[in-house]
């Protein structure tokens, strides 16, 4: 496997919390082997802040994620490597490290203070995803089912002043949560490629936070990439369809509709942090959320279902995380970059 990447996991939210309770090398012992087993070698670690915690402890809490990781990285120095490029995942991979890319997932610890972008992408952050879903100072999140709410928002003013200087930086624009009215707002800014790093497609699963073919497009159209999300909400409307197999149907509309170059997986593994969970979170969805990939051992599994469905092994490399990899070189080469090469 030449590349295996999970565009999106949530474990630095149980990371920081097991830390806080004096544990150390909580990777090392509770997340790598899986990892290992399943052939994943690159994680994009969402830092992900709970409603309660907002907006007074935004910030707070997601340095404190940061800083979780930092120091895993320094435990287990022969095993964790926080990756702030492609050359880093090169590294890691080299060495036989699991590498660690941080992303935000939502917006909120910036604030209103597009200063503080600098300060997060100095740390590793390298990938943002501008809102969950809810409201925050960069637009509106996309609920995961209807909900009594006023008029929606796209981007604000200061959102589109943070996609402009988190592109030029070279940090890459995340949609997944983001509204429809966000969505069209960034396409009309965008000038590098964006992801949708866990969402699936709404003509088989009518979640809003899935993307519709017209979204899909639009991604295909920057370059872009959709990682797969395999929690049951967003696989399929019936946890009785919500399987590998259905989870697979969702690969083969996106590669019919813009091909295998734009299709990646963000797994968004969530059962283990179910506990964490603010009370009633997905009551709006009227489900209980599961993982369909149960845990990233699962990985082989959801390889050979790619097989017998039909695809080859470039293929397959494509999706496990080439091209991922495509847009990681695309954008982290900044614009400033390119002015100090000339």
């Amino acid at each position: 496997m030449t590349h295996g990447i999970d565009g999106h996991f949530d474990l630095l939210l149980d990371v920081a919390i097991q830390r806080e309770y004096g544990r150390r090398k909580v990777i090392e012992t509770d997340y790598l082997p899986d990892l290992v087993a399943g052939g994943v070698h690159t994680v994009v670690a969402a830092i992900y802040i709970d409603n309660k915690f907002l907006p007074e402890m935004g910030l707070r809490k997601a340095l404190q994620q940061i800083s979780a990781l930092h120091a895993e990285a320094d435990e287990s120095p022969d095993k964790i490597m926080v990756c702030k490029s492609v050359s880093d995942i090169e590294t890691a991979k080299r060495q036989g490290k699991i590498g660690f890319v941080l992303s935000l997932e939502g917006a909120e610890p910036l604030y209103n203070d597009l200063s503080m972008l600098r300060v997060f992408y100095e740390l590793g952050v390298r990938l943002l995803g501008l809102v969950w879903s809810r409201r925050n100072f960069v637009g509106d999140g996309s609920h995961f089912s209807p909900v009594r709410e006023g008029r929606k928002g796209g981007l604000t003013e200061f959102g589109i002043r943070v996609v402009e200087e988190a592109e030029a930086m070279g940090i890459i624009i995340d949609v997944s949560h983001l509204n429809d009215e966000g969505f069209w707002d960034l396409i009309e800014v965008a000038r590098k490629p964006i992801i949708a790093s866990h969402s699936n497609c709404r003509t088989l699963a009518s979640s809003m936070r899935n993307l519709t073919d017209e979204q899909i497009r639009a991604i295909a159209f920057t370059n872009g990439v959709i990682g797969i999300n395999g929690v049951n909400l967003f696989v399929a409307d019936t946890d009785d369809q919500a399987d590998i197999e259905h989870m697979i149907n969702h690969v083969d509309h996106i590669v019919k509709l813009v091909g295998v170059e734009h299709v990646g997986l963000g797994l968004d593994i969530i059962e283990p942090f179910m506990k964490y969970d603010s009370p009633n979170m997905f009551i709006q969805a009227g489900r209980k959320d599961f993982d369909v990939v149960k845990g990233h051992t699962k990985v082989p599994e959801l390889v050979r279902a790619l097989a017998k469905r039909g695809y080859k092994d470039e293929a397959i490399e494509r999706i496990l995380g080439k091209n991922f990899i495509r847009v990681f070189k695309d954008v982290w080469k900044s614009k400033r970059d390119e002015e100090v090469e000339h």
